[in-house]
């Protein structure tokens, strides 16, 4: 252990004793390091990986589920989209713009080596509280920055996201990309070299010391001043990442490319173990054949260097050279740096020295970790906190919920983005709840992606159920059923016993709502020690969920923009006395605790049928997901997008609270706001009936503001441009450009 220590390695006794006896002997500094970054749990969900098992993985679109590169769908006609998230949430913290440009670029390389194009992404960003901490704001600029310049360079648009505000993200922000791709099923690749002698060549950067101990350093807990920290993170190129697509892309039509797989975290002693193991053959790699940055780098630093804009190749014998013109013509450096070979371990060579030799099962399969689980305290307690004193101006109090960070408009961040490069984006950023892609075929890909950290504190399962069914929400508003998903599970110290429950509670819930609804799992990310050595404080667990869905025909096309004068708004769902983890109580009342929101699957399946055929049978006009901020808050989104008014009586509200800011304010899942015409609200209302879904017209749509009233009077009574000021401008004026 002593070595491991001066090597500045994070395995333990047990770990090293285990791959001393996996080896027959003691392992060399080398083979410490190459461990090291494969066992890390960045790599190997060691701690994770038995609870992942509860999610379901099967489904009739899905192609590839979780443990490849990407989860592939197909989405018919012989085209499949790929999709994958990762997290740079360390590297982030530290250097916000390289962090989250390399995030981007890592998870565009997952796309990528599952041989489909990259055409889409999407953030998903954590911070502390930007009306307080000069630190927050700095941190949300340049990671925006950095997403921003990596993906406007590589010629990618990124079409959405969800950003959340919290102080238990002051020290710790989430910085988690999503990418999705577009190719043919007949053209999927997979990251394995199966065939002895087949060329393992290496395209794309320089390997150099930045990212070093990567993986490692994602695997531990945040300790910013450290020089080891900095080192940690990698340097991006987003101009030799659009190089690298277009060479890999025109390489893989050759027909000679066997497996491919992009370096990310672990660098070349991940890359080359997994592709080795997954083949279940050995390769044989010579160091001296590795172009390099810098001079004198050691064997280790090389193997376990997380260097960006790297690739190997799989590439059949025999077919070298035509392959390898190919990345010549794109100016890519590359070079043959091993074979694979008919014994199953991993050797690595320099001057005819061998210098490790490791089965490659060994190196790509950790041992798993199990961990103790046990309930907070805190659960339990804050679940008791009860009713505040109402409001006595609720007009003074929705126009300060609007202009809350986590509700206001994120125009300010996706403006920075450019979203319409390659002219497949239909919904835009901010235009509905969920962004549309055109597909070649015909259809329509809707992508949403959304996570409730504060629900998730009060009551993981509930919150992370509550995760997915809102993203489900907002896929059906745009008119598309969901097909599959990904979900990232961010936690603090797995270590720790309340931690690592509220983890499997977390995956419970998702596993639960995705059996129930039949919405497949094709992938995903743990991200754990997300905490750091100031505070000894952890993130609030933060499961985020992407859920993907498909549209057949574009007349089955749906937003939230109010269509007609006179035409009838009518609600869907529950209202309930369910205010715990609310903007209302967090923000405007500084409490945490009270009723989580909850989820009733059974009622999810009615819910998601009954809209899909209201859109189908062309009954509905408009429609909105009502979540976060409540029914107060979605009616005044739905009022600024159409620049139309609406008129509504909370007294039609179906509900069970007695109180009107509850009505009001409460983010209860199930429901949508409907616009309809006045011949089709019977119809609407008779289908929903049918299914056991409460539905109620509440008013109408007017042209001349927002209106709310209740017992026969107003109280609320407001021009659509007030409320819009207060909502559209919050971010841009807390971040000095307004």
């Amino acid at each position: 252990m002593e070595r491991v220590k001066e090597l500045g390695l994070n395995l333990t006794e047990e770990e090293v004793a285990a791959l001393r006896a996996s080896l027959g002997r003691d392992p060399n500094d080398l083979e410490l390091a190459m461990v090291d970054s494969e066992w890390s749990e960045h790599c190997s969900y060691k701690s994770s990986k038995q609870t992942l098992k509860l999610l379901p993985t099967e489904g009739k679109h899905v192609v590839l589920g979780p443990g490849h590169d990407a989860g592939v769908l197909d989405v018919g006609d012989n085209w499949v989209i790929a999709a994958h998230i990762e997290s740079h949430n360390h590297p982030s913290a530290i250097d916000p713009y390289g962090g989250s440009a390399t995030g981007v670029g890592g998870v565009l390389r997952d796309i990528l080596c599952i041989g489909t194009r990259p055409i889409a992404l999407l953030d998903l960003l954590r911070f502390g509280p930007i009306t307080q901490s000069q630190h927050s704001k700095w941190l949300f600029r340049n990671v925006v920055r950095g997403i921003s310049d990596y993906g406007n360079c590589v010629g990618v648009p990124t079409v959405g996201g969800e950003v959340e505000f919290d102080e238990s993200f002051e020290r710790n922000c989430l910085v988690d990309v999503v990418s999705v791709g577009l190719g043919k099923r007949s053209d999927i690749i997979l990251a394995e070299a199966k065939y002895p002698g087949d060329a393992i060549v290496l395209v794309g950067g320089l390997t150099g010391r930045d990212g070093m101990h990567g993986s490692s350093f994602a695997s531990a807990t945040l300790n910013e001043n450290s020089d080891m920290d900095r080192s940690a993170v990698q340097i991006p190129d987003p101009f030799t990442k659009k190089l690298i697509i277009e060479a890999t892309l025109e390489a893989l039509k050759t027909g000679h490319v066997r497996g491919l797989k992009d370096l990310g975290g672990g660098g070349l002693s991940c890359g080359l173990s997994e592709i080795a193991d997954r083949g279940k053959k050995g390769i044989d790699v010579d160091l001296s054949k590795i172009p390099l940055r810098e001079h004198n780098m050691d064997p280790l630093e090389v193997m376990i260097s997380e260097s960006q804009e790297r690739m190997l190749f799989v590439i059949e014998q025999g077919w070298e050279k035509e392959v390898c013109s190919i990345f010549d013509k794109y100016r890519l450096r590359n070079a043959l740096i091993g074979r694979a070979t008919e014994n199953t371990d991993l050797e690595i060579r320099k001057d005819g020295v061998t210098l490790a030799e490791i089965p490659s099962a060994v190196l790509a399969n950790a041992p798993l970790i199990s961990r103790k689980s046990k309930k907070p305290n805190y659960i339990d307690s804050l679940a008791k906190i009860t009713a505040l004193k109402q409001p006595s101006d609720y007009l003074a109090m929705l126009k300060s919920i609007l202009a809350l960070p986590n509700i206001s408009s994120k125009r300010w961040v996706y403006e920075q983005y450019d979203h319409e490069v390659g002219i497949r984006t239909v919904t835009k950023p901010g235009q509905a709840g969920a962004s549309v892609l055109r597909l070649p075929n015909g259809k329509f890909l809707a992508l949403r992606a959304d996570g409730n950290s504060r629900h998730s504190f009060l009551d993981p399962y509930q919150g992370s159920a509550g995760a997915m069914a809102e993203a489900s929400r907002n896929v059906i508003a745009v008119g598309a059923k969901p097909i599959g998903m990904l979900d990232h599970i961010q936690f603090g110290d797995p270590g720790n016993p309340e931690v690592f429950w509220s983890f499997e509670q977390s995956v419970k819930g998702i596993a639960d709502y995705s059996r129930s609804l039949e919405i497949p799992c094709i992938g995903g990310k743990v991200s754990f020690y997300n905490e750091d050595k100031f505070t000894n404080k952890a993130i609030k667990p933060s499961p985020v969920i992407t859920v993907i869905g498909l549209i057949d025909q574009q007349k089955d096309l749906m937003g939230p923009k109010f269509c007609g004068e006179s035409n009838v708004i009518l609600v869907v769902g529950m209202t309930r006395s369910e205010m715990g983890g609310s903007e209302y109580y967090e923000e405007i009342h500084r409490i945490t605790g009270g009723q989580t929101p909850k989820v009733d699957f059974e009622y999810e399946k009615r819910l998601h049928k009954s809209v899909l055929a209201a859109i189908k049978l062309g009954y509905i006009k408009s429609i909105d997901d009502c979540s976060k901020g409540g029914l107060a808050v979605t009616l005044a989104e739905m009022c600024i997008q159409s620049e139309l008014g609406a008129t509504v009586n909370l007294d039609q509200v179906p509900t069970d609270c007695i109180r009107l800011d509850e009505i009001l304010f409460s983010e209860s899942h199930g429901r949508f706001i409907i616009e309809a015409e006045q011949n089709r609200c019977e119809k609407l209302k008779l289908l929903f009936k049918e299914n056991n879904v409460p539905c109620e017209d509440i008013g109408f749509v007017n042209n001349s503001g927002l209106i709310i009233k209740s017992n026969g009077k107003e109280i609320i009574n407001v021009k659509v441009d007030e409320v819009r000021a207060e909502w559209s401008l919050s971010i841009s004026r807390l971040m000095g450009e307004s």
